[in-house]
C-alpha cells in the first residue's frame, strides 16, 4: 500500500500534464469540428437562396454565423411576402437540396463531446489537491514509525512533490478556462445556428408546400 501511494504521489503532476495536453487537443478537435459544420450550414444556404432577387451578401471577411443569418433573414422575407411568387417557386424547387444535407443539423454528439470538455476543466484542481494529499500522506506513514525528527524530514523531502502537483492542476485549470471562454461563444452561436435552420426548414415545407398544392400559386 505504501509503494502505491508513493508512486500515485511521484506521477501525480505527470498525469496532470498529460491529461491537459489530452485536453487541449480535445478542444482543437471541436474547434476543427465546429468550423466544419459552420462551413456545411453556410454552403447549403448559400445554395438554398441561390437565384433569390434580393439575396443578403456580406462581406468576405465576415463571420459566417452572420452570414448564415442573413440567408436565413432572406427566406423568411420570401415566404413573409406572398406577392413574391417566382422566389417562392425557386425555394419550394430548392428545398430537397437542403433536406439532403441535414446530416450535420444533429448536434447531440458534438454537444456532448464539448458539454464533456467544459465540465472536466472542474477535475484539475481536485487533481492537483488529491496529488498533495497523497504526497503528504505518504510521508507521513513512511514516518509512523520513526521518530519525530524522521517524519518532518520526510514531509519536507516530499513537499516539492505537493506543491509542484497543486501548481499544475491550477495552471492546467486556468490554460483550459481561459480557452474554454474564447470558445463557448462561437459554440453557442452555431447552436442557435442549427436551431434557427431547423425552424426555416419546417417553416418552408408547412407553407410553401401548401401553397404549391394551391392551384392559383
Amino acid at each position: 500500500m505504501q509503494g502505491l501511494i508513493d508512486n500515485l504521489s511521484g506521477i501525480s503532476t505527470i498525469v496532470i500534464v498529460v491529461a491537459c495536453v489530452v485536453h487541449l487537443g480535445a478542444f482543437f478537435v471541436l474547434w476543427a469540428w465546429f468550423r466544419r459544420d459552420l462551413r456545411t450550414i453556410a454552403s447549403s444556404l448559400d445554395d438554398f437562396t441561390r437565384g433569390l432577387k434580393n439575396r443578403s451578401l456580406l462581406d468576405s471577411t465576415g463571420h459566417l454565423s452572420d452570414q448564415i443569418e442573413a440567408f436565413l433573414a432572406d427566406v423568411k422575407d420570401v415566404i413573409d411576402s406572398p406577392i413574391n411568387q417566382s422566389d417562392r417557386r425557386s425555394l419550394f424547387e430548392r428545398m430537397a437540396i437542403l433536406d439532403e444535407k441535414r446530416k450535420y443539423l444533429n448536434s447531440l454528439v458534438f454537444e456532448t463531446s464539448y458539454n464533456m470538455c467544459r465540465t472536466m476543466i472542474e477535475a484539475y484542481p481536485l487533481a492537483g489537491v488529491l496529488g498533495t494529499i497523497l504526497a503528504i500522506g505518504g510521508a507521513l506513514q513512511t514516518g509512523s514509525d520513526a521518530g519525530t525528527t524522521t517524519t518532518v524530514s520526510t514531509i519536507v523531502e516530499r513537499f516539492g512533490d505537493a506543491i509542484w502537483s497543486t501548481f499544475s492542476g491550477l495552471t492546467a485549470a486556468i490554460l483550459l478556462m481561459f480557452l474554454n471562454s474564447l470558445l463557448e461563444p462561437p459554440f453557442r452561436r452555431l447552436a442557435e445556428n442549427r436551431v434557427h435552420v431547423r425552424e426555416i426548414v419546417v417553416r418552408v415545407k408547412r407553407e410553401l408546400s401548401l401553397n404549391s398544392e394551391d392551384p392559383q400559386s
